[in-house]
């Protein structure tokens, strides 16, 4: 059987085969790009109100069992003393080295059943870990729809919405026949849409008023239409948001969706993960996209303290998956910080109008979103040195500018302006990139999160912190 391991044979460092990937553009599946046009839904989750389809891009995983709790306490770096029922936290798994996998939302149903909701590289880990311990856990996964469906019909086993925005509490008290609960923040209560119970999370993701709500799949037609139904009877203008403008929405808000997974380096258990992924998995197949090129894996990879989440770390469990590593890494001056990029309008307007000149142009930005690969590093220069690396980029229509997540040396401060490179070496194979020349950006340190909204209206959190 092929496995990612099979497929690191035949390149020349994890690197390589990951920056010339065949894969293609990454893809947010199903969900229509644009119900208006992107930048009224950009504006909606500001000023009114937008409803986010999140049924089909994510994983689901639902872990149950004697052993659920322990077996995710284990795997992932989050205390999970308050973790009571109808609780909801931002789960990060770490390798034993300490590298950031990736995250998901997990939500605690029953005290023995949990749902994780996320990117690939944490459903992936997480059954591997059960097969390869001694657990009593059942899993099911329920994996992302396929990105591109070609007319096959798709079916998952939940819907998932959520609204967001000022005009949002309307929204709510309309559908639910009355005033919802006060749910507290990342607190799970029932709400009713319509004639269905539903479960709802308080969420946020655009620093605005929210809930994200979900039920069985087969009701999913039926959820839609009441909660458009409440909106138009509630007065109020409940924008629709397609794929393109979905994923935009954490550039203002400071979430980085995708860090690669730090499962290519490592002996022992990560030897074995290796062999275990299959060779068509997101980790063999996905792209590294960017102007960052390293013959070494790791210097790609994050840990929790980069990332904002050095907080969520649990160090009072008896033991975990990285506990040490990180214990060794928490105050380490090479820990990077989290950052929002600010690129500069004349640079970015440059790369733009190369495309209507004669000769080689800069790489294209697509708006709003001109991410082209799973994961994205683009170098971030003072002078001659690279003191950070752009994860994550796009435009906000709300801000009127193009931002970018990443993270930079302790020593930047925040209104340093560096420069950022944008585009390929000449020697990618990706397909998802164009013939072009790179350009240099300048970009300003921000605050993270970008949008003052968010800032200053976030419960207590890493964005708050």
């Amino acid at each position: 059987m092929q496995s990612l391991s099979t497929v690191m044979e035949n390149h020349k460092n994890p690197v390589e085969m990951l920056r010339n990937s065949k894969i293609g553009m990454y893809v947010y599946p199903v969900v229509t790009p644009e119900f208006r046009n992107w930048r009224v839904e950009q504006e909606a989750w500001r000023k009114t109100a937008v409803l986010f389809d999140q049924s089909h891009h994510m994983d689901e995983l639902i872990v149950e069992g004697p052993d659920a709790e322990k077996f995710l306490s284990h795997h992932g770096v989050n205390a999970f003393g308050n973790f009571g029922l109808n609780r909801a936290k931002h789960f990060v798994p770490v390798t034993p080295a300490g590298h950031v996998i990736g995250d998901h939302i997990i939500f605690r149903e029953r005290e023995d059943k949990f749902i994780l909701v996320g990117r690939a590289p944490v459903s992936n880990w997480l059954q591997f870990c059960a097969a390869w311990g001694k657990w009593n856990v059942r899993i099911k996964h329920d994996p992302r729809s396929t990105s591109r469906p070609e007319g096959e019909r798709v079916l998952r086993t939940h819907y998932r919405f959520q609204i967001q925005g000022p005009d949002a509490p309307k929204v709510f008290e309309k559908m639910n026949g009355g005033p919802v609960p006060d749910i507290p923040f990342f607190h799970v209560d029932t709400v009713s849409i319509g004639s269905k119970k539903v479960q709802a999370l308080r969420h946020g993701m655009s620093g605005a008023p929210g809930l994200e709500v979900w039920g069985p799949y087969d009701d999913k037609h039926y959820i839609h239409s009441t909660i458009l139904q409440a909106a138009s009877d509630a007065g109020v203008d409940l924008v629709q948001c397609g794929s393109r403008a979905y994923s935009t929405n954490t550039l203002e808000s400071g979430w980085i969706p995708s860090p690669l997974p730090g499962i290519y380096t490592g002996d022992g258990m990560l030897a074995d993960y290796r062999d275990w992924l299959g060779a068509d998995s997101y980790e063999a197949a996905g792209a590294i996209g960017g102007s960052f090129v390293s013959d070494d894996i790791e210097d790609y990879y994050v840990n929790p303290f980069e990332l904002g989440y050095g907080f969520y770390i649990g160090w009072k469990k008896d033991d975990f998956i990285g506990k040490d590593a990180l214990a060794a890494m928490k105050d380490a001056p090479s820990n990077r910080k989290k950052v929002t990029f600010e690129w500069n309008k004349e640079d970015v307007l440059k790369v733009i109008a190369s495309a209507f000149e004669e000769g080689t142009p800069y790489k294209w930005i697509d708006f709003p979103q001109p991410n082209y690969a799973s994961s994205t590093a683009d170098m971030v220069m003072s002078g001659d040195k690279m003191v950070g690396m752009s994860m994550f980029n796009g435009y906000s229509f709300n801000e009127r500018c193009m931002l970018s997540l990443g993270v930079v040396s302790q020593d930047v401060q925040e209104g340093d302006v560096l420069t950022l490179r944008w585009g390929e070496s000449d020697d990618t194979a990706k397909t998802s990139a164009e013939k072009h020349k790179q350009a240099e950006i300048r970009v300003r340190v921000s605050p993270t999160p970008y949008a003052k909204e968010a800032r200053e209206s976030y419960a207590d959190s890493w964005r708050s912190r």
